[in-house]
Parts: C-alpha cells; sequence; structure tokens
C-alpha cells in the first residue's frame, strides 16, 4: 500500500456491556477474540457514554458531538445526513469508506447513510434470522443469521477492496440487542450450567431517587413472552420465578455475544492472512454499556456504572504496546478526533471531543479531563426512566432527575419533582447509598454542581435546575 496511514476497523455492538467481555474480568462470559485485542493492544477501564442510548450514541460517534448539537435526543429523533462527520472527513482525504450492518439513524434520502463508497444496512433494529438490507441498490433479503452475514460482507468488502489506499470500515453488529435470538450453532451453550447473579440482583431501590424504584425493566416483572421464548413453570416462588428468568434472559444474551465473538475472530484472521495487522487500528466497543441483572434489571438509559460504561478495546501495533490498561475518562465524543488524528487530518474545530492519541502512547497530558457530563433526554418512554443529566469524576457521580420531558420526540409529556443522587464510587461502587443529603457531602454537592454547570457551558447545553426544598 502506498499511503502508509493506518486502516481502521471499527466494530461496533449493540448493548455489549464490558462485564459480559473475559479481558474486562467478566465473571459469566469468556470472549476469546475480543481478548485478542485487548492483549494485542490497550483496554480503557473508563469509557463513558454522553446518552445511554442507541441512536444519539451512534449520531455522537459519528459526529464528534453533543446530541444537543447533533440533534439526535432520543430513539425518536433522527440523524440528519448532512451532517458533518468523520468517514465523510477520511473519505474526502482519499480513504475507502465502508458501513455494513446497524444504522438505526433513520432511513430515506435525509437520514440513510452518507459519505460512504459502499454501505448495506438493517432498516431499524433489523432481524436475526433472514434480515431485510438496506443498500443503495435497494431492499433485499439475506438467508441466513445477521451477524454472520454482517460479518461475510465485511469480508467481501475488505477483499474487493482498493489495495493501494488506506481502508475505514464500520461493522456494526446487531447483537446482543433485546430480542435476544441465538444462532444454531451456539443455541445450547450453557444448557447444563448456572450463570453467576450479580451481586445487586435483589436491589431494593431504597435510599435513591425514586426514578429507579419507577423503571420498567425488572427482570421479573417486566421481561415479555418473547424474551423467554417458553412458559414459566409452575410451582416457583417469586424469588425462584425471578432467578428462572435471569437465567433466559442472560443466556440468550451470551450465545449471541458468542457469534460475535466468533465472527470478530474472523476478521482479526482475515488481517493476519493479508499482512495488514501491524498497520490496522482495530477498535471494539458497543453504542452504550447494559443491565445484566445488576439492580434486578435488564436494558440501559440511566446514569449508572453499568449502562454508562461502554466496552473500548483497540490494537494498534505502531502505537500501543500490547496488554495495557488505560484508567483515564474517554467519552464516545472522542472516537472521531482520534481517528481523525491518526489519519493525519485535522479535526474540525465543530468537533467537541479530543484525540486521546497520547494515552494510547501511555501519556496522559495535563489538561486531560477528569470529569465527563452526560444526559439522557427520552423521559419515561418506552421503559419508564426520568430524564436526567450529571457529572461522574474518578471518584464521585451527581446525578439530578429534572424529570420532564422538555418537548424531546418520543419523550412522555408528564413531569414530576426533581431528585438528586450522590454516589461516592469508592466507598459505594455498586450505587446503592445515595448521600447527597448526609452533611459530610456538603461541599462534595456544591463542588460537583459548580464543575457540571462548568462541562454544561463548556459543551452548550443548558441546565433545567429547580431549587429543592
Amino acid at each position: 500500500m502506498k499511503d502508509g496511514r493506518p486502516n481502521i476497523l471499527f466494530i461496533m455492538s449493540d448493548d455489549h456491556a464490558s462485564h459480559a467481555m473475559s479481558c474486562y474480568g467478566s465473571r459469566i462470559n469468556e470472549t476469546p477474540n475480543l481478548d485478542r485485542i485487548s492483549s494485542g493492544g490497550m483496554r480503557f477501564d473508563n469509557c463513558f457514554c454522553t446518552n445511554s442510548i442507541c441512536t444519539p450514541s451512534r449520531a455522537t460517534i459519528l459526529t464528534g458531538t453533543y446530541n444537543h448539537i447533533n440533534g439526535v435526543t432520543t430513539l425518536a429523533s433522527k440523524m440528519d445526513n448532512r451532517l458533518l462527520t468523520f468517514p465523510k472527513l477520511l473519505r474526502e482525504s482519499g480513504y475507502q469508506t465502508a458501513a455494513v450492518g446497524k444504522w438505526h439513524l433513520g432511513q430515506g434520502p435525509q437520514h440513510q447513510p452518507t459519505g460512504f463508497d459502499f454501505w448495506r444496512v438493517l432498516p431499524g433494529q433489523g432481524l436475526y434470522h433472514d434480515p431485510e438490507m438496506i443498500d443503495e441498490t435497494g431492499k433485499k433479503v439475506f438467508k441466513g443469521y445477521v451477524t454472520d452475514l454482517i460479518a461475510d460482507m465485511s469480508l467481501e468488502w475488505l477483499k474487493n477492496r482498493d489495495k493501494e489506499r488506506p481502508f475505514c470500515l464500520l461493522c456494526h453488529h446487531k447483537a446482543p440487542h433485546r430480542h435476544w435470538e441465538p444462532d444454531e450453532k451456539h443455541a445450547h451453550m450453557y444448557d447444563d450450567v448456572d450463570i453467576l447473579e450479580p451481586e445487586t440482583f435483589n436491589d431494593d431501590y431504597s435510599n435513591r431517587a425514586s426514578a429507579a424504584a419507577a423503571a420498567t425493566m425488572r427482570i421479573e416483572r417486566d421481561l415479555n413472552a418473547r424474551d423467554l421464548k417458553v412458559p414459566v413453570p409452575d410451582g416457583l416462588t417469586k424469588a425462584q420465578e425471578k432467578s428462572w428468568k435471569y437465567q433466559r434472559y442472560i443466556k440468550d444474551y451470551l450465545r449471541v455475544i458468542a457469534s460475535i465473538d466468533d465472527n470478530v475472530g474472523r476478521l482479526l484472521d482475515y488481517l493476519d492472512e493479508e499482512d495488514l495487522s501491524e498497520n490496522t487500528l482495530v477498535i471494539y466497543t458497543s453504542d452504550q454499556g447494559f443491565f445484566l441483572g445488576d439492580h434486578g434489571w435488564y436494558d440501559k438509559r440511566f446514569m449508572y456504572e453499568e449502562s454508562l460504561r461502554m466496552p473500548f478495546i483497540i490494537r494498534y501495533p505502531k502505537e500501543i504496546k500490547p496488554g495495557t490498561i488505560n484508567k483515564d475518562i474517554i467519552l464516545n465524543v472522542d472516537f472521531a478526533p482520534l481517528f481523525l488524528d491518526l489519519a493525519g487530518i485535522e479535526v474540525p474545530q465543530e468537533f467537541q471531543g479530543a484525540s486521546f492519541r497520547p494515552l494510547l502512547k501511555g501519556h496522559t497530558p495535563e489538561d486531560w479531563r477528569s470529569s465527563m457530563y452526560y444526559r439522557y433526554w427520552m423521559h419515561k418512554a418506552h421503559h419508564n426512566v426520568y430524564a436526567h443529566y450529571g457529572v461522574r469524576t474518578s471518584r464521585y457521580k451527581l446525578i439530578y432527575y429534572y424529570s420532564d420531558a422538555l418537548g424531546q420526540p418520543g419523550a412522555i409529556d408528564e413531569t414530576y419533582k426533581p431528585e438528586w443522587e450522590l454516589f461516592d464510587l469508592e466507598k459505594d461502587p455498586y450505587e446503592l447509598n445515595n448521600v447527597y443529603d448526609v452533611p459530610s457531602y456538603a461541599n462534595v454537592v456544591k463542588e460537583l454542581k459548580d464543575e457540571m454547570h462548568r462541562l454544561q457551558a463548556e459543551v452548550g447545553d443548558e441546565r433545567y435546575e429547580k431549587e429543592i426544598e
């Protein structure tokens, strides 16, 4: 290849929590091919999303901007494909670009992928089996399992690319998004074992804001027949039924991840076989975290750790020492600036993230962020999670539930009394004890509010706080 800039293989799944990856020390899963990326590069332990829901996170990754800037605040607000994105800038600079798999940013002329030499995507969530896919020629049903198909199409594009130019391939898997439908190969994994329940499985939501108890994502109550696939056995106690439902949920979740892991292995093998591994930036991430029975929940949306944290593993032998771990805060808004930086392209001034290339080399700049700003806008819709924003530092997390739709697309127009939560993550890593009103934390509250307001001003977001008496 004449152009020596790095290739970029960006693999993203949907709702894959880092604590379901063995390279993150998972107690419940083994992901040997994902571990190949981590062991050959760097694992980021504090990668966070700025809005834990699919469409907004994907828009942020592409545009390098927060959702109040790119306009994609909820699942019901689709992305204007005229917005500036990192694939467009890569393509303009000579990269070959492709997007295969889940798009979830809208359909039709104003929302379909732009900035790609080739794209083929699922409509909306798409199907696990025999999915319909859309490209520039129209719609077509493809026979097979969606994870295999997305890998097949990605490999086909790689094999037919111009080998004289660098490439950027976005390989976006549907899995492990609900509802979880394994393929035949993995359908009977875990049949003879019980998956460990998380420490907070029987959380009673006491000493928390009312938003925690109000959420409708409880395993024992809110999983439905499509999730469980078979009737609940007779004669179970409430506790036994909850555990039975958890096993049904988590085993299917892990089975669909096993297919992802297999297909990531196929892509890594191709890079090795074609002598591309040394000069290819390989990333595996997900669009947000997910509750794996933590707090008795499935789904995401909350600013709590399991939902907020994204997996992010990256391999690039030219700049990353194998088997390294980074604990600095990075955000999904930073991905686009990193890719442009590595490709030698100036990061546009309107991009709000920062390239974390120095972190890849083991150097943390003195001015690197020590806090992050989060906002969930889709008040009450789907799982009755109240709208909130907040700030997280290395030790503390302050959350403000303003609990108002504020006219956002798809949000439900019911307003509740606002509430605050403060968690001391050092003393309370599972976020079970709200210390907002504890007198000894009064100074911490003030400092965090000031920091949150500073971040809101920095990114150009508005606050909606009311005094709580």
